[in-house]
């Protein structure tokens, strides 16, 4: 779901520009690096001369130097190297923190909206392991490219003060380590590397859909085709971690026939050179041994060009995400909330979800307060779109909602949703105790209000006869509570915050008809005499309520009270005889 202006080759860039604020950590890191790596080399280098004169039998004290040398680059290489992880490391998780907050900071702007594009598990996939590849791309590839090229040039540079016909041996080899193999295994692998990401999101979200749809799947037999598309899926990822590993070791066994190349050029150039007088005998080994040392020290480059390419469309996908336009446009200077009493007027409104059509048409209503009104009709009549509109989680493409008389576009956001409240069927119980879940609606609550809310949604009587009361756990999503005690338990939460105009969007979805029926009379009861929406596609109880609303296509079909529309011909009455011949 990347937009087109979102490309792999520019991600790299944009992450690149988001860790601007830690370069100097970044430029330590390559330092280190740089060092760490020139003592590798400088051991190497050092050790070929010293046994290289130590066969002529000279006086101890001239191998003297080049033995503390050896020791010294010994010991420097490892403290460098742990430097150069400590730094690279540092910054890369600094960098990780700014776009990890930004892109929930992005997910809480999105939600629920556009977030309604995406499957839970993709969304988890891309807000974990795709933004980790942040990681990846600063500590495996960029530290990683940036050393190999400063030392490469450092090196090639020393070879050429002995040998310089060896040195452009050496360097030819280097720029094959460094832009043919990733380009030969880039080319190997390219499909497996773009499609990685997107089969591991793929996974995941098939994975969180059979878990949560267990119960029922495995009810109605279909377990078994829902395993095997998993299977299938796990098996195509394989498959694209094959191919993309099968780049890697060919990039490898080139970078192995590369080095053994400048090693035996070096041999064969340097030989001449000594029996000429152009070369020294004693630095033949050091031309012939260093470019093992500053191979040892790009052998990780195909590595990381295989990691680019798999974390340029981790990122991609990330960026992609963050780049959706936002549902809601927050003013630049928002209105102040308006005083108590509130009325909300929704005039000329239309609206659609983002990148669909209007379902919602020219619709004019008026909440007044204290008045409860009911919004009824079949699935995708735009129920459940006026409610995102009235909590501001969507923007009307044409007409407006004021409160007070102040359009809702003018306000922040998040001062809308301080007066207009939305209980959804799907309210979020946390897995943590009846309080703290009730305790979201009001921080400072104490034991008594909680109380006194349970008892408004017909739940306290039960709660007192748990042996931990209010400390009781709820399970993960409320597992350990009926469907009928979760509702009840978000609708307490929802009195909790004490909402001027609650909004209740299918309050009874999936409920058998017993509970629901009992759930609808006791939602009524408790939000009497507060400004009430009640959007459902069941008519019971609807006698309770000020107002019947009856949507049909996304267009007030008909409006007045419950005895008023069963009286005339019309979409209410249908579906009220429609109810009374399925309930016998």
């Amino acid at each position: 779901m990347a937009p087109a202006g979102v490309h792999d080759r520019r991600v790299v860039r944009r992450l690149l520009r988001l860790a601007s604020p830690v370069a100097p950590r970044l430029a330590l890191a390559v330092l280190y690096g740089v060092l760490a790596a020139g003592s590798a080399i400088g051991l190497i280098a050092t050790s070929a001369w010293l046994i290289s004169r130590a066969a002529q039998h000279p006086p101890v004290l001239y191998l003297t130097v080049a033995i503390v040398a050896v020791r010294t680059f010994g010991i420097t290489r490892g403290v460098f190297r742990y430097l150069e992880r400590l730094a690279g490391h540092d910054a890369a998780f600094r960098v990780l923190t700014r776009l990890r907050v930004r892109a929930y900071g992005r997910l809480e702007r999105l939600a629920p909206a556009s977030c309604a594009l995406l499957r839970a598990g993709d969304l988890v996939s891309r807000f974990v392991a795709d933004i980790d590849a942040a990681l990846d791309v600063l500590v495996r590839v960029v530290l990683p490219y940036l050393v190999a090229a400063l030392v490469g040039a450092l090196t090639v540079g020393f070879v050429a003060t002995m040998l310089p016909s060896a040195a452009v041996v050496l360097a030819a080899g280097l720029l094959v380590v460094a832009v043919g193999v990733p380009l030969i295994q880039h080319a190997a692998a390219r499909r497996a590397d773009r499609n990685t990401a997107h089969l591991r999101g793929e996974l995941s979200a098939a994975t969180v859909d059979l878990l949560r749809g267990l119960p029922d799947l495995v009810a109605y037999g279909a377990a078994g085709r829902r395993l095997a598309a998993l299977a299938e899926t796990d098996s195509r990822l394989r498959a694209a971690a094959a191919r993309s590993a099968t780049g890697v070791g060919l990039g490898a066994g080139l970078l192995t026939l590369a080095a053994g190349a400048c090693v035996w050029a070096g041999l064969a150039l340097g030989a001449p050179a000594v029996s000429t007088g152009a070369l020294n005998s004693v630095l033949l080994a050091v031309v012939v041994l260093t470019p093992i040392a500053v191979f040892d020290t790009v052998s990780g480059l195909p590595a990381a060009a295989a990691q680019l390419a798999a974390a340029r469309a981790a990122l991609a996908r990330v960026f992609g995400l963050l780049d959706q336009p936002e549902p809601v446009t927050e003013p630049a200077a928002p209105v102040t909330l308006p005083e108590p009493p509130y009325r909300l007027e929704v005039c000329g409104l239309s609206a659609g979800w983002p990148g669909g059509p209007d379902v919602i048409h020219d619709l004019d209503l008026t909440f007044t307060p204290g008045r409860r009104l009911a919004v009824v009709g079949p699935s995708g009549s735009g129920k459940s779109t006026l409610a995102a509109v009235l909590v501001r989680f969507l923007d009307p493409s044409a007409g407006r909602v004021t409160l007070n008389g102040v359009d809702t576009r003018d306000l922040a956001g998040d001062d809308v949703r301080t007066v207009v409240g939305l209980l959804t069927d799907d309210a979020r119980l946390f897995d943590t105790t009846i309080a703290e879940n009730l305790r979201i609606a009001d921080r400072g609550a104490d034991d008594a209000r909680l109380r006194a809310v349970l008892a408004e949604a017909r739940l306290l009587d039960w709660v007192d006869t748990l042996p931990a009361g209010l400390d009781t756990m709820v399970g993960e999503q409320g597992s350990r509570l009926s469907g009928g005690q979760r509702r009840r338990l978000a609708l307490a939460r929802a009195l909790l915050a004490d909402f001027p105009i609650l909004i209740m969007d299918e309050p009874t979805e999936h409920l058998d008809e017993e509970t629901a029926d009992a759930l609808t009379a006791d939602l009524l009861a408790a939000t009497r005499g507060r400004s009430t929406v009640l959007i459902t596609h069941r008519l019971t109880g609807l006698t309770e309520v000020d107002e019947v609303v009856v949507l049909d296509g996304g267009r007030i079909a008909q409006r007045g009270s419950h005895d008023a529309l069963v009286a005339v011909d019309g979409p209410y009455r249908r579906m009220w005889s429609s109810l009374r011949v399925s309930t016998g």
